[in-house]
């Protein structure tokens, strides 16, 4: 008999990610997938084509590891078209397999033991794991209810010697909430005199409606110098499963976060990277992204509009929030289990973005709308006809 080995945990709460647990529940009980956020669109035929052209033309090795110059370039290119911004592509710009990527990278290569981190709850729930095994300090800001808005006044209050970096996500996955330049003024006027850097996850930059902008903090002349930019070209085109992505930071910053990308990654499927630099050349491949998904979303509320479920304002990313208060007084991950197993809808319920999930039951589930008309159709028919409005 083999001896059992005991293992310590590093992340001892931390359990299966919400989005795989729902995506398997859905694939169990054939439910319509709305929980985790990926398309069930095809990905553009031109740039299928175009990493097809180049694995065809041999560019099948290794990628330098900070990221191939002509996409590094384009990236460079599209920064300086959309922010009126100048980057050095060689030592600013760092390609890497998704934001997720990049987001652990920089916590990793910055926050030290007893570091202390500042988040907006709720929060994606990849931050806090990575912070965590840094053995750095975790302190939360509740956004605040209905329109989950920031409070700075409580991130001040927070803000101590100790703090090393503050994490925003505009657009925010999972509320749908923006960031606004005002926003970003208020949190320079917290951080100018200090060393605190700004983690800032943009995955979502050009799905943003209602004519409303991104305010990044590329483009915020206090902060751009202390801040760490994360994207997703996985978002942006449809292609979620490629999971390419970049991170912009300035030059001292960059070179620690390449100090852990070249042993997570070493370097991003090469082919891919060549065929992003290619399709980047049409600016029409993202700037029509805004109409195209707030087309989507303004279907998916129409669409629901005969249900009991009560939707929250969603100005970006492909999520939309509703209320079920109406419905039910049941636990969102209850109700979610419900939604799925029995009625064939799976979401995500908000309260695992919090750290104390219990204390955040608003009756409130993420519904993705990234998806086929007639696949929001048929999920909105099902609710509708299921929890029909009073």
């Amino acid at each position: 008999m083999e001896a059992s080995i005991t293992v310590s945990s590093k992340l001892p709460r931390t359990g299966t990610t919400i989005f795989t647990v729902m995506s398997r529940l859905a694939a169990e009980y054939n439910a319509i997938n709305l929980s985790q956020g990926f398309p069930d669109f095809r990905v553009n035929e031109e740039l299928i084509s175009l990493v097809n052209r180049y694995m065809q033309m041999g560019m099948n090795q290794y990628a330098p590891m900070i990221g191939e110059p002509v996409l590094r370039k384009a990236i460079a290119a599209k920064a300086e078209r959309q922010h009126g911004i100048t980057l050095d592509s060689d030592t600013e710009i760092t390609v890497t397999a998704g934001a997720t990527e990049a987001i652990f990278n920089s916590i990793a290569a910055l926050v030290h033991e007893g570091d202390e981190i500042i988040i907006l709850e709720p929060a994606y729930d990849c931050y806090e794991p990575a912070i965590r095994l840094q053995k750095g300090i975790v302190k939360r800001v509740p956004l605040r209810l209905p329109e989950f808005k920031v409070d700075w006044d409580q991130v001040r209050d927070l803000i101590t010697r100790n703090t090393r970096m503050i994490i925003i996500n505009t657009p925010h996955n999972p509320t749908g909430t923006v960031l606004s330049s005002e926003d970003l003024d208020s949190l320079y006027s917290l951080i100018a005199d200090t060393d605190i850097i700004v983690l800032s996850d943009e995955v979502y930059e050009h799905i943003i409606f209602d004519e409303l902008s991104h305010a990044s903090v590329l483009a915020h002349e206090g902060l751009r110098s202390r801040s760490i930019a994360t994207y997703s070209f996985g978002k942006t085109f449809h292609a979620t499963g490629w999971k390419v992505g970049y991170v912009i930071a300035p030059p001292a910053i960059t070179e620690e976060i390449r100090k852990l990308h070249q042993y997570v990654t070493f370097s991003v499927h090469a082919p891919t990277q060549f065929a992003l630099a290619e399709y980047l050349k049409d600016e029409n491949n993202y700037l029509e992204l805004p109409e195209f998904y707030q087309s989507k979303r303004d279907l998916f509320l129409d669409l629901m509009k005969d249900s009991a479920f009560e939707p929250v304002k969603s100005s970006g990313t492909y999520f939309q929030l509703f209320s079920y208060k109406d419905i039910s007084e049941l636990p969102d991950m209850e109700m979610a289990e419900l939604l799925t197993k029995k009625h064939g809808v799976a979401a995500i319920p908000v309260s695992v973005f919090y750290q104390n999930e219990e204390a955040h039951q608003e009756q409130l589930l993420r519904f993705c709308f990234a998806k086929t008309d007639p696949t929001l159709e048929k999920a909105a028919e099902i609710l509708c006809k299921t929890f029909p409005s009073a």
